[in-house]
């Protein structure tokens, strides 16, 4: 099982207010992860070639986002296991072993993305090579991860304290970039413009619905806060229904600046290359100035850092959780860094490869979100917090409407 090192909590009722200021944390751990170079590739693309149009799918991606999140907070509340340590106990054997392996390649698609766009910040800012760049940001991720000797909230308050830097940056570009309100509102009517913008949509889906976090969400929130009785576990589960309220709302937010103002400063400007983060950035230098190209710069290099810092957990929760086996993190760390660095060893184009990356997430939604929804509505595991039938049935059109979308993109790729 996977334990947890923060300090121990005062038992509620005594110390509520305390208690569920202890209670904020996770989902900002797991925010993180949805604002990463990902995100940041898929999102500007998007914007730069279509302008508004796919506003919608950020904001639906979000929205599912916050559902999946809260399920799985509630589900390692409940159960007091990770959802990997659920599959292991629940699943046979075999399919146990299938669920590890698609995650594994889950978490090093995560790394990829991560890594690449570490790599790409650090060249815009100092000029330093790719390969190199995606070897200081590998590196870096150990002093990030760290902190967790000094206690899971110290790791916790250091993410966080980089998502806002995140977030600084892009308020300053929003409200510079000052984008078409009316032509924004517009794009929240469901469209798509062909093949290319649903490749796209996923892409989004799979930078904003990360399967990765959703095993470290449900290894985060088992024993945080000592309980007694089925009355305070309802308290502590509101609490962990604001952290992701309040943390996804952040990143979503977030999410929707990066499409904002791409499609504000570069869709039909004819202004080339904006399709990629490099030309993203050299195309903020000229229309919006060198600090915004700067702030987006500095905002993707600690996207890089914390967001791998979250995947590289993320694979010791995975295996530890499915098979119950730990490797050094020094081994696990080279493992996963590997294909990042042999993609910017052969120079493949960075943004695509990282929109890439991100449809291989998607695809690995489904493995994650139908365990949450299955193992959340049985009562001889959840108790109190079992889910309500509309939440079953949302969670489950949720996860309905990836498997289309991922059987789509398949079809399209290989027709």
């Amino acid at each position: 099982m996977v334990t947890n090192d923060l300090p121990v909590a005062p038992a509620l009722p005594t110390a509520r207010a305390r208690g569920r200021l202890i209670l904020l944390g996770p989902a900002f751990v797991a925010a993180v992860a949805y604002v990463d170079p990902g995100n940041f590739a898929t999102n500007s693309t998007a914007g730069a070639r279509y302008g508004y149009l796919l506003v919608w799918v950020v904001v639906a991606a979000n929205l599912a986002a916050m559902l999946v999140q809260s399920l799985t907070a509630k589900l390692g509340l409940a159960t007091g296991r990770s959802l990997p340590e659920l599959c292991r106990e629940h699943l046979p054997r075999p399919l146990n072993r299938v669920m590890w392996a698609q995650a594994e390649l889950v978490a090093m698609a995560t790394d990829l993305a991560e890594v690449i766009g570490g790599a790409v910040a650090l060249h815009l800012l100092f000029g330093v090579p790719l390969l190199p760049g995606g070897l200081i940001i590998g590196t870096a991720a150990f002093a990030v991860l760290a902190l967790r000797a000094r206690g899971f909230r110290t790791f916790e308050i250091a993410i966080t304290v980089l998502l806002g830097v995140i977030v600084l940056a892009f308020t300053v570009n929003l409200l510079t970039a000052r984008p078409d309100l009316p032509a924004a509102a517009a794009g929240l009517l469901p469209r798509t413009a062909g093949t290319d913008s649903m490749l796209l949509a996923a892409g989004i889906l799979g930078a904003t619905v990360m399967p990765h976090v959703i095993y470290v969400h449900s290894a985060l929130t088992p024993n945080r806060i000592p309980t007694s009785g089925e009355a305070e576990r309802r308290v502590v589960a509101k609490g962990l229904r604001l952290d992701v309220l309040i943390a996804l709302g952040v990143a979503g937010a977030v999410n929707l600046a990066m499409l904002l103002v791409a499609a504000s400063s570069f869709h039909g400007s004819g202004i080339p290359g904006t399709d990629t983060l490099e030309g993203v950035h050299a195309g903020l230098a000229g229309t919006l100035g060198t600090v915004a190209a700067v702030g987006f710069a500095v905002a993707l290099l600690l996207s890089g850092l914390a967001s791998t810092s979250v995947g590289t957990y993320a694979g010791e929760i995975i295996m530890q959780g499915f098979l119950r086996r730990r490797i050094p993190l020094v081994v696990r760390r080279t493992v996963t860094l590997l294909p990042a660095l042999a993609v910017l060893a052969v120079g493949v184009d960075p943004t695509r490869a990282l929109v890439l990356s991100q449809v291989v997430l998607s695809f690995g939604i489904p493995f994650a979100l139908v365990p949450v929804v299955a193992f959340t509505r049985r009562r001889d595991l959840m108790g109190s917090l079992v889910n309500h039938r509309a939440t079953t049935a949302a969670a489950v059109a949720v996860a309905g409407l990836v498997v289309a979308l991922n059987a789509f993109l398949l079809w399209q790729l290989v027709a």
